[in-house]
């Protein structure tokens, strides 16, 4: 008895000695649950950068965003890692130059950091396109360092690598504006775009007939264009017919102050053909050396801007291009545009058709760039060369009919007698009407623009 007793009591020491250490285990426990693991690196992007600065409706949040065309990127939670990492851009100029979306190990090589960014000068000056968040409030710079730590400690998808700390940044480094410098004079002229209104949470695009100012003919081989912050592009027209010219001056602006369509101004479109333009904040082109543009006497050019402005303050635009002379002696080839025209237009209502028209050359003929215009049916259009040994041979495609790419050749594409290009343009008809060829915004177009010269 005395025995089983003193087991008795020996037990129920060692149980309470256990209860307590199992109480200190937990009291260690709920000590360490109360401070939880850090958030992944990636993690934190897409809940302080993507999901609220770029996942936003008409940006990056659907494959039905009216941006996507273009971009083809969704940033959503869940979906932007694989979009993003080792992904090549749709950016034609990033691709050509052999960056992705974001390539691990390498910011300076990856197109989202160039896009994050206010200022070119961390790249060499390249162009991208329009930095993000477009026509929203710029990251600050600590977002942006957290952003190129990622990316160049890998990019893993887990993992706690860049320091949190910098997201709490709200220092935002930007470039005072500075408008180009008006040519000297005798070497060009400027065409401006005074600042004006950008209202809160609007997208205004408007045309402006202008007036170049040569009182003779000259040749152009350079142009330069500039932009204030928030601008998605800016562009120079020529006009097809021109004894059909808007107003000299009047602002003509495309969408009403209820965001409807001015048919107005819309029809003024149709008698557009491109002359310059950008979608970077600035850009410097020259023709290949001994190349320039004869620009007649009296010239005007019908100039359109469009900016987005998704803050709830008024933006201010503004931007100029300048257009530089050269000596007709120094002109060895007249340089002229691209106007390409598919007339033959037939897409049947609820389908989606491929269409293709091929134009041959008589002349040799040197292509130095190229762009594209079709409206709001115009999926795709792709241009092909036509004949000859590259037969078949895509030098160009864009998929945005608001905002098509302009690709720019450094060495000029060469087309022989009998040789062309084809454009193959793809329509999605939605509406339950036949459409044809047309002025209107209801009506479409396809039309090849850009520069040549012939040998």
């Amino acid at each position: 008895m005395l025995i089983s007793t003193r087991l008795g009591l020996f037990i129920s020491a060692a149980a309470l000695a256990l209860i307590g250490v199992s109480c200190g285990t937990k009291n260690t426990d709920d000590s360490a649950a109360a401070t939880p693991e850090p958030l992944a690196s990636f993690e934190l992007i897409q809940q302080k950068i993507l999901t609220p600065s770029c996942a936003s409706s008409g940006c990056h949040a659907s494959e039905q965003d009216a941006s996507y065309a273009q971009h083809g990127l969704v940033l959503t939670d869940g979906k932007a890692y694989a979009n993003l990492v080792g992904v090549d851009p749709k950016n034609s100029s990033a691709k050509a130059d052999g960056l992705k979306r974001v390539k691990a190990f390498a910011s300076v090589e990856s197109l989202l950091y160039h896009k994050l960014t206010t200022t070119a000068s961390h790249h060499s000056g390249k162009q991208y396109g329009n930095p993000m968040p477009l026509g929203g409030s710029p990251l600050s710079d600590g977002q942006v360092e957290f952003v190129r730590r990622w990316i160049d400690a890998g990019a893993p998808r887990t993992g706690s690598i860049a320091d949190p700390a910098l997201l709490a940044d709200k220092t935002v480094t930007t470039t005072a504006w500075e408008p180009l410098p008006v040519p000297a004079a005798g070497t060009g002229y400027q065409m401006a775009l005074s600042p004006f209104d950008v209202p809160a949470n609007f997208e205004r695009e408007f045309f402006s007939r202008r007036m170049l100012g040569n009182t003779q003919a000259v040749y152009v081989n350079r142009y330069q264009i500039k932009m204030r912050s928030g601008s998605h592009h800016f562009l120079a027209y020529d006009f097809r017919n021109k004894n059909l010219l808007p107003t000299l001056n009047d602002i003509r602006d495309l969408r009403n102050a209820d965001n409807s369509l001015n048919i107005a101004t819309a029809l003024t479109m149709s008698n557009h053909v491109y002359l310059a333009g950008a979608q970077a904040p600035s850009v410097d082109y020259t023709l290949p050396e001994g190349a320039a543009l004869l620009i007649p006497a009296n010239a005007s050019f019908d100039l359109n801007s469009h900016y987005v402005n998704k803050t709830s303050s008024v933006m201010t635009g503004e931007a100029q291009i300048n257009f530089f002379t050269v000596d007709k002696s120094k002109v060895q080839h007249v340089a002229q545009t691209l106007d390409l025209n598919n007339t033959d237009l037939r897409i049947p209502a609820n389908s989606r058709v491929t269409l293709t028209k091929s134009f041959t050359v008589t002349k040799p003929r040197q292509i130095l760039a190229l762009t594209s215009h079709m409206h709001k049916l115009g999926e795709k259009f792709v241009i092909k060369i036509k004949g000859g040994s590259r037969d078949g041979q895509v030098v160009y495609t864009s998929t945005d009919w608001e905002h098509p790419d302009i690709v720019s050749f450094a060495t000029p594409l060469s087309l022989a007698v009998g040789e062309g290009l084809t454009s193959e343009i793809t329509y999605n008809n939605t509406t339950s009407k036949l459409v044809g060829f047309g002025l209107t915004s209801e009506d479409e177009m396809g039309i090849i623009f850009g520069y040549y010269y012939e040998d």
